[in-house]
């Protein structure tokens, strides 16, 4: 059976991990009984047992049951002349990114069937397999898609007439669009992935087919162009397309392939990298990790070093200065500054795609050079983020996983009408939580993750067992229930840098005599049937400070992030002060409770005491995970101070009738933006958006009855300019902005609104424009807030 493109890690040279604070890597240590080139262990050869892990994937796999093959194959067949055999979805696949749930689909499809044996998985990626053949041999030019463009009447229609629009050399992208599509060519990567997993899955020499198809269409796409108009393009988001374009290399050997995987490279994103340079800031987020992925394939196919160095400093600087204690990273789906996460605790922290696509360039690392300190971080952002953002309840998914208190997640609904990329890649995730928890290597055995599981190991025809309550318990044992070769060789268990020192290690109820390498627990010896080995982790409560900021802290236990529970979500937003914690020995008030992994405080809270629990479990709860903390003398210095700036933020929390953060594809689009001669901005941390001479942009706004006042920011000390704003058409200011507003500070300015503007209507449409030879904006947001009485 053939391996899936996630355990074809090949290994082109090993990379020197680079030393530094925890949970950074370490040098590379001596071989010893570590395997130089681990690979995981496929997921037919796993199968979970009782857990949350098993149940995620359960509630998963009834999902991917409820969704209908047909539904997401409409524009596939339509826009090919063929007639669709079911009713298109709504969200976004009504919208011109159609196309890209189909690709994570099949995927999730081909890693249920692997983890599961369930033959209707493969049943249906086999169908759609055979659907987009024949929507592709009906279009005749080797291309097949449902992503759609924008027409000049707003009608979305086939968006393929826009790729010799761009071999012309038209090429015109405000960023997420490219010639009126919406991130095409993320879409083409997400089917070519899907198709590439059906193909791998069990040989399915069609799925080859139709991705050979369009890879060759697309190789004309590209070749059309010269270096600077495909700079030009892959302004606009391109997906991992450089990973399926060496991935098909590695299938086919067909050189052509990996000249087109080279080309698809953003000079402006990777050159830094490669030149270890952190210039993340103000970058969005998800558009960059898949190019690594990509670099990180292209280097084990080809082993140029440059590439290996770019994915190991992006991983390294992300995973240690741009991300939050829950493993996810971003802040309205833009990196900021490094260490600057204590200011950036929001309501749109950490969008699920990001650490899915952080896990997958984990795993590529890991095999070029094993190291625990990876899988640290697998494990933090795996349990803490990828297990928050599905609601077991329903099988929804969360786009973004809130960090700011009080705030409540938001999943997909429950009637298919979402289809964010989150979706995509949650349908994915929950499909495979054995995939990277046991790798093999060198005649060694490798437990990276403390899941629950049945294991059969090829190499030694042996069956294990991993029965753990981990990480509300802290031992794991690891049984030998049968071994067709018994023999001497290593099995390696992580200890978490958290347990370094820590762990006890017994072999049948005996000390093991482990030795200790680079976050392992190696146990070498002669093995038979019915050995069984055990590791034991202290599960202390820790406190973990911010990067950059010491004063703002989360709780863990293990490798459990703990969140002040808040209580159920509620219609109306949390408009309580946001927990602190005052006193100096604030563990030393934290008292465990009859429920695994719950604890209560007493004294050490403020405004009181509140009860610890999972964070990752709180799916319709609120939550508080990070928390200012102060020593007795900081708080009554400093608590009027404290209390009047929360004051403050939840008074215009409570009074915000609509926001719009300008700049962000996902509020731009909730929000109809429409503009001209109009651009996406980004300026010390903040996305906004701004109009040139001749263009302006507009959106709508819900309103509320009553005296309401529109607020827009704008940073200080901008070069001279004047613009209008309008509301349903009529001119409520004219805004006038110079290097002597408030320079080197973002500033707020309110507009009353005539009530006459807004009175009997439930929405209205605000419009920016500039005055002639002038710029509107740029504007980093704007709030409708009801009027102070």
């Amino acid at each position: 059976m053939r391996r899936t493109r996630r355990e074809i890690l090949a290994s082109a040279g090993s990379v020197l991990l680079a030393a530094g604070a925890a949970p950074t890597l370490a040098r590379a240590a001596d071989a010893g009984a570590l395997p130089r080139k681990p690979e995981p262990l496929p997921l037919t050869a796993i199968r979970l047992r009782p857990s949350d892990y098993a149940t995620a994937m359960q509630v998963n796999h009834r999902y991917l049951l409820r969704l209908d093959p047909d539904r997401l194959l409409h524009n596939f067949r339509g826009y090919a002349g063929l007639e669709p055999k079911g009713a298109l979805y709504g969200g976004w696949e009504s919208d011109t990114i159609a196309g890209h749930t189909l690709g994570h689909y099949l995927s999730g499809l081909v890693l249920t069937w692997q983890q599961t044996g369930d033959a209707e998985m493969r049943r249906r990626a086999d169908y759609i397999v055979a659907e987009l053949a024949e929507a592709q041999a009906k279009r005749g030019t080797g291309y097949v898609g449902a992503l759609g463009r924008k027409a000049a009447d707003g009608k979305i229609v086939d968006g393929e007439a826009i790729f010799p629009e761009i071999m012309r050399g038209e090429i015109k992208s405000g960023g997420f669009d490219l010639n009126g599509s919406w991130s095409p060519l993320y879409t083409v990567h997400k089917l070519f992935a899907g198709l590439l997993d059906v193909h791998a899955g069990w040989g399915n020499a069609q799925a080859l087919q139709v991705t050979l198809g369009l890879a060759a269409y697309f190789e004309k796409v590209f070749a059309a162009l010269d270096d600077a108009q495909m700079q030009q393009m892959l302004g606009c988001e391109y997906g991992g397309l450089n990973e399926s374009y060496a991935e098909l290399y590695a299938r086919t050997r067909d050189a052509r392939w990996m000249v087109v995987a080279k080309r698809l490279y953003d000079n402006r994103v990777l050159d830094p990298l490669k030149a270890r340079e952190d210039k993340l800031a103000n970058f969005h987020a998800n558009t960059q990790v898949p190019k690594l992925i990509g670099l990180a394939r292209i280097h084990e196919l080809t082993g140029d070093p440059a590439d290996a160095t770019a994915a190991r400093f992006f991983w390294e600087r992300v995973t240690q200065h741009h991300s939050f204690v829950i493993g996810g990273n971003a802040d309205r789906e833009y990196f900021t500054a490094p260490d600057s996460i204590a200011q950036h605790i929001t309501d749109q922290t950490c969008e699920h795609c990001n650490t899915y696509n952080m896990l997958k360039l984990t795993s590529h690392l890991f095999a070029w050079q094993p190291d625990g300190a990876l899988f640290d971080y697998y494990e933090r952002a795996h349990l803490n983020h990828v297990m928050a953002a599905q609601n077991p309840k329903t099988g929804g998914f969360t786009y973004m996983t809130p960090l700011m208190s009080g705030a409540e997640r938001g999943y997909s609904t429950t009637d298919d009408d979402a289809f964010w990329c989150c979706v995509g890649s949650g349908m994915e995730s929950h499909a495979k939580h054995g995939e990277a928890a046991f790798w093999e290597g060198d005649g060694a055995f490798l437990v990276n993750l403390y899941i629950p599981a049945e294991i059969s190991w090829k190499p030694r025809g042996a069956k294990l067992v991993l029965e753990t309550a981990y990480p509300f318990e802290g031992t794991a044992t690891l049984t030998l229930t049968s071994l067709a070769k018994p023999g001497r060789f290593p099995l390696a268990l992580r200890v978490p840098g958290w347990a370094a020192g820590k762990a006890i290690v017994t072999v049948n109820g005996k000390p093991a005599g482990a030795a200790f390498d680079r976050g392992y627990a190696i146990v070498t010896r002669s093995w038979k049937a019915g050995d069984a080995v055990a590791i034991t982790l202290p599960m202390a409560l820790r406190l973990e400070a911010t990067p950059g900021d010491d004063s703002v802290v989360a709780v863990l236990r293990g490798p459990m992030v703990l969140a002040a529970d808040m209580g159920p979500n509620a219609p109306e937003p949390w408009n309580g002060a946001d927990p602190a914690l005052v006193g100096q020995d604030l563990l030393a008030a934290f008292a465990p409770t009859a429920a695994p992994a719950v604890y209560a405080t007493k004294g050490v809270v403020r405004p009181g005491d509140m009860r610890f629990v999972p964070f990752y479990r709180q799916y319709e709860r609120r939550s508080a995970v990070y928390f200012k903390r102060f020593t007795e003398g900081q708080w009554k210095t400093e608590e009027a101070t404290f209390l009047a700036d929360q004051a403050r933020l939840k008074d215009v929390a409570a009074r915000s009738v609509d926001v719009m953060h300008l700049g962000e594809m996902q509020p731009e689009r909730d929000h109809d933006l429409q503009s001209a001669i109009s651009y996406p901005v980004s300026y010390r941390g903040r996305q906004g958006r701004d109009a040139r001479s001749g263009g302006w942009f507009e959106f709508t706004l819900k309103t509320r009855e009553g005296p309401l006042v529109l607020q827009a920011t704008y940073w200080g000390g901008e070069r001279e300019r004047d613009f209008d704003i309008l509301v349903d058409g009529v001119r409520v200011a004219t805004q006038h902005l110079s290097e002597n507003d408030r320079p080197g500070k973002f500033f707020d300015v309110e507009y009353a609104l005539p009530e006459a503007l807004t009175k009997g209507k439930k929405s209205v449409r605000v419009r920016f424009v500039p005055h002639d030879r002038n710029t509107a904006g740029p504007v980093f947001g704007v709030v409708l807030f009801t009027a102070k009485p």
